[in-house]
């Protein structure tokens, strides 16, 4: 049985649906896992907290699981480092996590909606693997960052990869993947659309005027999203099955280091298309 460990910091439904989602798939059979705890880098304490009622339905979701629930709140840590040194908060805050974490063993550690940067050491110390929303060789940052460099760059492509968690972020080895066109049926007429926008904006007028609502950037991100939770418990699959190990930083297939990251779009399809 595949050991994890569950990081999250459960902000509203997607952090539900995907812990909903392994938890179901182990109740029928399909993933052997045990999720060993779960840890939230908020104790549901702090003020203000817009999302105290979300993160309230998450923590009551685990405890109806009967798993350990685990927090330690980043914005009530160590105050005092708040404005001098941001980075030895950081790695403090890392040390006094690994500390309340000590009494678990787990193989993995799964960064499901954890939106806290976790520091040098305990990425070192333990196997931890996140979401990147672009393909291996796609651009870096944030989802949105992401989209709008793909409709600079006048790209075919788009996806999304899992990949291994280390001190230089988004950029781990990648260990699984999924691709799909953002060409042809449902994205000629968009970038056609786009195209008739640049004669007379600037991309970066467009960003500013209709961000996220402009009609491309809109349909590549949906498309995206729904790849993203089919792709998480597929790669747990993966590990679960034993085609995937990690062992000291490094992901092994069949007791060889992994020489590329495994192509799952096939199975993220079929997840997609059978719901």
């Amino acid at each position: 049985m595949l050991r994890l460990g569950w990081f999250s910091s459960g902000r509203g439904p997607g952090s539900r649906n995907l812990l909903r989602t392994v938890m179901d798939r182990k109740s029928k059979g399909i993933i052997d896992v045990n999720i060993e705890f779960v840890f939230c880098n908020w104790d549901n304490n702090e003020e203000p907290n817009a999302r105290k009622e979300q993160r309230e339905q998450f923590f009551d979701m685990v405890k109806g699981y009967n798993i350990p629930l685990v927090t330690l709140s980043w914005r009530s840590f160590r105050p005092e480092f708040c404005k001098d040194d941001e980075e030895e908060r950081r790695n403090e805050y890392g040390k006094k996590m690994r500390e309340l974490l000590s009494g678990y063993r787990f193989d993995i550690g799964v960064l499901a909606g954890y939106m806290l940067w976790v520091d040098d050491e305990t990425c070192e110390t333990y196997d931890l693997i996140n979401l990147h929303p672009a393909l291996p060789a796609g651009p870096k940052g944030t989802w949105q960052e992401v989209i709008w460099q793909l409709i600079r760059d006048d790209e075919r492509e788009h996806g999304v990869m899992i990949h291994l968690c280390t001190k230089e972020w988004d950029r781990g080895s990648a260990l699984t993947y999924c691709g799909f066109p953002i060409r042809g049926d449902g994205y000629d007429g968009l970038w056609d659309g786009m195209y008739e926008k640049l004669k007379t904006r600037s991309l970066e007028q467009i960003m500013t005027e209709e961000g996220e609502n402009e009609p491309l950037f809109a349909k590549i991100r949906k498309d995206g999203a729904e790849r993203e939770l089919p792709l998480i418990v597929s790669t747990i699959k993966q590990f679960a099955d034993g085609n995937l190990k990690m062992k000291d930083q490094k992901a092994y297939h069949k007791d060889k280091v992994l020489d590329g990251p495994f192509d799952l779009s096939a199975d993220v399809d079929d997840s997609i298309d059978g719901e």
